[in-house]
């Protein structure tokens, strides 16, 4: 039987007439994506049309999911909230702290011993709120919640942007920072901009060496890494009811990287056969009889241009695999291009490793696939020349693969299996020599492929396949190796050619697990005592943030102006900082230092206003803090692109940063800087980016009459007393301005308990 049966029920129990209601209102028939977001209204049965891209709703999701990382900041938040129990289903899911570096049991091992004060804590505090926890091993957070919480038509959010992994099972599942998962722990609305809908239409069906994977490989490449801004992609059509429902699983993980607010699918049987496969039979049989209730309305893909903002045509039967990279997931290069593309921008084209796993593609079927492809290596004489990893996401993909013997195939060609968890994805992966920098390539089934992210080495140049294709490669060891193409040499001396890729959508003989690794929150937790000691260096209770003093902000200096890509990975790292994500003390001493100075064309080297010399971002944002002088931080486009980790707006809030002025945010990181109390401003005109200069003194004027759709003034006062000014605008609404008021959204909830 599945969790949260009686949840479940319920929502599809209101989900007709609110569904009924909303065509109403709208006139019209509706998409998936609408059907969702009509039935999880905080007010009930809507009483409005909402304008897509303008008017700001509240939600009332049905579940919140947390990682280990993220879940320290949420919690620690939370605790601060009054409450003495979660007001909905909410998990945590220890994932993220386990290092790669020997093999699965081992560095499990060292995991727990390292982290144990922080997975106590995160134990004890799920005890005493009411939440479900998930031990360190058990797997990755999107993987475990699409094995057991994930269900069509439901509506979930979750500290960790791949959340919209949970659209392959046909959720609106949307990835948020950990004030937004404090709010409705704490039972009150979570609130979005209703989004714009892009529809894609898939015709045809996968075949031979295409799977999943390069749908979105190459819907990335159509979109960019923010084409996605403010939407969710609808997938349809014949070419989706014919894949697996983890494979649409993989097509929804890594929308996160076209910048969508989530992705998903309509119900069908793919759906209705993973969920009876993972125990959920139950769910199935609901979600079987409100099925017309779980896809968009026939009118709608019968003639989508009428109903989408957007719409893209793929045709599966022609779709090649691809290769996207290297350092950003939206360079898309179909596979019969590589050599040529390679040439052209002098990539390294020998593979070091090739990676596969992770939460974007560590299903049964992609093992399976990829195995049948390690099978071929002993059968046509072959040796594996690039080194080969896996990484599973659950333990129950891992216990099931290795009693079907994949793991085994895998160990014939010298492969490493380590632990279930993110691992190398995040930069949990101690490879060895990569602290030496050199030029190299590494080709994986992750998600995200930023300078730095998998090894730390600025050098390492990443490539984003499918799991089938990253095998290929590394037995082939040649980044312009095309399997459906090439022939290899084996061992006699002979030219063979790899067969294509085969593979069950689902054990034959069903899941299994001797101990999936779940822990039930205590019956009755209000005993229960949440230690944190005042000495520990990884974690640390939280002190409100101060409220807006309420005039103009005056004498600001510039921080840092960065320059291009500024993703999350820059402001916040992750790997070796992802010890203090409990601690925002310690783990601001990361803030900004990956972003590239405009001014010098180097990272963590900014310019102290107070006395001309060059230091390090976060040092000499304490010097300010510490002369009671406010800052600005000014950026690029799509600033904030990447994870949702919250850490890059807290650390900012919490060293003293002011605001953050750029040309465009990603979504989740906008949302974010609000959370906290800050001002996330945009340039009105892009090519005022130019005007700021390094020594300038920094006004932002007009917060008196702070108001939606109201600009703001910027003031800037040069070095040589000349001066400029312009207009910034802002997206804020009343309830946000509310938040800056008051010095951030936690301090509003705090005070409604008093």
């Amino acid at each position: 039987m599945a969790f949260d049966i009686e949840m479940i029920k319920a929502v599809y129990d209101r989900m007709p007439a609110r569904i009924a209601a909303a065509r109403a209102l709208t006139g019209k028939p509706l998409t998936l994506t609408e059907k969702i977001l009509y039935s999880h209204l905080w007010e009930g049965t809507a009483s409005a049309a909402y304008a897509r891209g303008a008017s700001y709703v509240d939600f009332a999701p049905d579940r919140v999911a947390m990682q280990d990382a993220t879940a320290q900041m949420a919690l620690l938040q939370f605790m601060q909230a009054g409450r003495p129990q979660v007001a909905v289903p909410s998990t945590v899911h220890c994932d993220h702290l386990i290092e790669a570096k020997v093999a699965s049991t081992t560095d499990l091992k060292v995991a727990v011993d390292k982290n144990k004060e922080v997975y106590d804590f995160l134990s004890s505090v799920s005890d005493k709120y009411g939440i479900g926890f998930w031990k360190p091993g058990a797997g990755i957070i999107h993987q475990v919640v699409l094995e057991n919480y994930a269900f069509p038509g439901g509506m979930m959010i979750g500290t960790d942007s791949h959340t919209v992994n949970a659209g392959g099972l046909g959720m609106i599942a949307i990835g948020v920072g950990g004030a937004d998962a404090c709010d409705v722990m704490a039972g009150l609305a979570w609130e979005l901009k209703f989004p714009k809908l892009i529809g894609v239409k898939l015709t045809g069906k996968l075949n031979g060496w295409t799977s999943p994977k390069d749908v979105i490989l190459k819907v990335a490449g159509i979109l960019t890494v923010k084409g996605g801004t403010g939407a969710v992609v609808e997938y349809f059509g014949e070419g989706a009811t014919s894949m697996s429902c983890t494979g649409k699983g993989t097509i929804c993980n890594m929308g996160a990287e076209i910048g969508a607010t989530t992705s998903t699918f309509g119900y069908d049987a793919s759906m209705a056969r993973y969920l009876e496969s993972t125990g959920r039979a139950d769910v199935a049989a609901l979600a079987n009889g409100v099925k017309e209730h779980l896809t968009a309305d026939p009118e709608v893909y019968a003639h989508p241009e009428k109903y989408f903002d957007q719409v893209i045509e793929i045709d599966l039967d022609t779709l090649e695999p691809y290769l996207n990279g290297p350092f950003t997931p939206d360079l898309a290069t179909p596979i019969s291009k590589m050599k040529e593309m390679a040439e052209k921008n002098g990539w390294p084209t020998k593979i070091e490793v090739g990676l596969i796993g992770s939460c974007t593609n560590s299903s049964y079927e992609d093992i399976a696939r990829a195995a049948s492809l390690a099978k071929q290596v002993a059968a046509k004489g072959l040796k594996t020349k690039a080194q080969f990893t896996i990484t599973p996401g659950s333990e129950l993909v891992r216990y099931t693969i290795e009693r079907d013997g994949f793991i085994s195939t895998f160990d014939s060609i010298g492969a490493t299996v380590f632990s279930n968890a993110c691992g190398p994805c995040i930069g949990q992966w101690a490879r060895p020599g990569a602290e030496k920098g050199e030029k190299n390539t590494i080709v994986h089934s992750f998600n995200r492929n930023f300078a730095k992210r998998a090894d730390g080495n600025p050098n390492t140049f990443a490539f984003v396949a499918s799991p089938e294709m990253v095998t290929a490669l590394a037995i082939a060891g040649d980044l312009t190796f095309n399997p459906l193409t090439d022939t290899l040499t084996n061992e006699k001396g002979e030219q063979v050619k790899l067969d294509a890729p085969t593979g069950d959508e689902l054990p034959k003989l069903g899941f299994a697990a001797e101990d999936a690794g779940y822990q039930a929150p205590a019956a009755d937790g209000s005993g229960v005592q949440v230690k944190v000691s005042a000495t520990s260096d990884r974690l640390q209770l939280l002190d409100p943030f101060s409220a807006w003093e309420g005039s103009d902000l005056k004498g600001l200096k510039l921080l840092i102006k960065a320059k291009g890509k500024c993703t999350t990975d820059h402001i916040s790292m992750a790997g070796p900082w992802l010890k203090y994500r409990g601690h925002l003390d310690n783990i601001s001493n990361n803030m900004l230092i990956g972003a590239v100075n405009f001014y010098n064309e180097k990272t963590d080297n900014v310019k102290n206003a107070l006395t001309g010399e060059y230091g390090p971002v976060p040092a000499t944002q304490r010097a300010y803090k510490a002369a009671g002088v406010g800052t600005i931080v000014v950026g690029d486009t799509n600033y904030g692109e990447g994870s949702s980790r919250e850490h890059a707006a807290m650390e900012p809030r919490h060293l003293g940063v002011r605001a953050v002025l750029v040309k465009s945010f990603a979504r989740i990181h906008e949302t974010n800087l609000k959370k906290q109390g800050m001002l996330a401003l945009t340039f009105a005109n892009e090519a005022d980016y130019d005007k700021i200069q390094e020594d300038d003194s920094i006004n932002i004027v007009g917060l008196g009459s702070f108001a939606p759709e109201k600009s703001l003034t910027i003031e800037l006062v040069h070095a040589d007393g000349s001066t400029d000014s312009f207009a910034v605008n802002h997206t804020y609404n009343e309830q946000q301005i509310e938040w800056f008021k008051a010095g951030g959204a936690l301090n509003i909830i705090r005070a409604s308990v008093k």
